[in-house]
């Protein structure tokens, strides 16, 4: 029975790859067919028809590996199910790249390379098709493998490596390079620190009070204000900013309006909530699902406006060379080239999405409501504090850095409570059995600001004899030492963000040698 069980399994996972690759093939060549339909044949059609190709393959996977990070939290923290973040995620992606994603977009993602140093036309057209589909490859590869990374740095590392097989070393900006380095580090630390320093004042401010209904009437509608702000400005900035042009002071201005107007509306809703709530920490959960809900499908909608780019932009110059027979920074978006990328990510993210969306919202570490709150905020703030210093950030590495904040800060807390515990059972050690435990119920039920008051009136008792030695605190950090962070996941993950650049930089200049090898007479 077991044995049969098995196979109906094995089998029933085979058709559903079967339908998911026969899907995304469906749409490569619906692509194929449109584009031949369009072009007059030749070399120009042949290239075009394999960039469009190579274009909708990029942004399937796009949706397959980036979406996650937008969507995971509120998942794993069962705010909203997968289906139904899938179904808000596709709308909004797709949204947002319709909508926002502009008329014009740049054809050499971050200025990494020189096009004036690209020897002519058709030399510039095999470079966009090496990197696009180098960038596509390496997606693939990393979403296989469950490591969610940034498809911006794929798709700059595929043109600087078809760049440099084309035109030499000289063609890189390596000041370009190194600020992409750089934002190796300081993308996943300030999203990280942002989200840890929120999930701190929560627990602080509201899950460590004795009524944490109370206190959750107090803060959260604050904490919902901010977030709108936070949104607000950030949509203003980077959502909206090919459609209208916003100055950071009228985007603040705008997001503080928005706040209020949540704050005003918070207030009587988290009140209607608490009152039928369990006066429990667990209860606080509830009243950031519908925030959470607004956060997905926000950052869903400034991810397609702007990450569509990494797939349509070098798909725009490749048109726009064969078009006009030159060579151009920017290139203008046609409708069936938006639609590409609309639909490819919107395509990806449906068939592909929801491995690296468990991966984000659930595997790394546990989140709650509250933890994925914090995430989102820190996806928000960090974007708009980075684009005011000119740091460079990558929106997959702060949201996944967020994550194992959240994670990192509960590990801390949880052990150094675990070590409270234990010298408080060192302090009573010569007590009567009951009284230990009638202090440890008090010390569990009292407020932050008590819980200091009680641990500091214990050591002051003890001044003159300490609880416990050097030795004895060390290993009993390493008793009390908790993994709530799976650190393979840490690792894996880690490695594919540094590699991101380098290998797609190596497979471009590999595909660009075999593309000119096979189109030169």
């Amino acid at each position: 029975m077991l044995k049969t069980e098995n196979i109906e399994h094995a089998v029933q996972r085979n058709r559903d790859e079967l339908f998911r690759f026969g899907t995304a093939l469906l749409f490569i060549v619906g692509i194929m067919l449109f584009t031949i339909v369009r072009t007059d044949g030749g070399i120009d059609g042949t290239l075009m028809v394999a960039a469009a190709m190579i274009g909708g393959y990029m942004a399937m996977n796009i949706g397959a590996n980036d979406v996650a990070n937008n969507v995971g939290p509120a998942v794993g923290s069962h705010a909203i199910t997968l289906t139904g973040a899938i179904v808000i995620a596709v709308f909004f992606e797709a949204g947002g790249a319709l909508i926002a994603g502009g008329e014009v977009v740049g054809t050499i993602k971050s200025g990494i390379i020189d096009p004036d140093l690209v020897a002519d036309r058709n030399t510039f057209i095999w470079l966009m098709i090496a990197a696009l589909l180098a960038a596509a490859v390496w997606l693939n590869l990393a979403t296989a493998v469950g490591a969610p990374v940034s498809t911006t740095h794929s798709i700059v590392g595929g043109v600087l490596g078809a760049g440099i097989a084309a035109a030499g070393w000289n063609v890189a900006d390596w000041s370009v390079v190194g600020q992409i380095a750089a934002s190796w580090v300081i993308s996943p630390m300030l999203g990280g620190l942002i989200a840890a320093g929120f999930l701190y004042f929560i627990k602080r401010s509201i899950t460590y009070q004795s009524n944490v209904l109370d206190a959750a009437n107090r803060v959260v509608p604050f904490l919902v204000a901010i977030m709108a702000w936070a949104f607000t400005t950030y949509l203003m900035l980077k959502g909206i900013k090919k459609i209208v042009t916003v100055s950071f002071p009228v985007a603040l201005v705008i997001g503080l309006a928005m706040a209020a107007v949540i704050f005003m509306l918070m207030r009587p809703y988290t009140a209607r909530l608490t009152a039928r709530l369990e006066n429990h920490k667990s209860s606080v959960n509830e009243l950031f699902t519908i925030p959470l809900i607004f956060a997905a499908a926000l950052l869903s909608f400034a991810h397609g406006a702007n990450d569509v780019a990494n797939a349509v932009g070098p798909l725009a110059g490749i048109n726009e060379a064969i078009m006009d027979g030159g060579i151009s920074t920017k290139a203008g978006i046609p409708l069936w080239v938006m639609a590409v990328g609309a639909i490819g990510i919107s395509l990806g993210l449906a068939l592909y999405g929801p491995k690296l969306i468990r991966t984000v919202g659930s595997e790394i570490t546990e989140l709650d409501k509250i933890r994925a709150f914090c995430i989102a905020m820190a996806a928000a703030i960090t974007v708009i504090i980075a684009s005011q210093l000119g740091l460079p950030v990558s929106s997959t590495h702060i949201a996944v850095g967020g994550v194992f904040g959240v994670g990192f800060l509960r590990e801390y807390i949880k052990s150094s409570y675990a070590r409270t515990i234990d010298q408080i059972r060192d302090h009573h050690a010569q007590s009567d059995p009951e009284a230990v435990e009638t202090f440890l119920k008090e010390f569990e039920a009292a407020d932050v600001a008590t819980k200091g008051d009680m641990l500091r009136n214990m050591k002051a008792e003890s001044s003159s004899n300490r609880l416990l030695g050097k030795r004895e605190r060390r290993g009993l950090g390493r008793v009390h030492r908790v993994e709530l962070v799976k650190r393979n996941l840490l690792l894996r993950i880690a490695a594919a963000w540094i590699i991101t650049v380098p290998v797609a930089a190596t497979m471009a200049a590999m595909f660009f040698f075999m593309i000119r090898g096979m189109l030169l007479p």
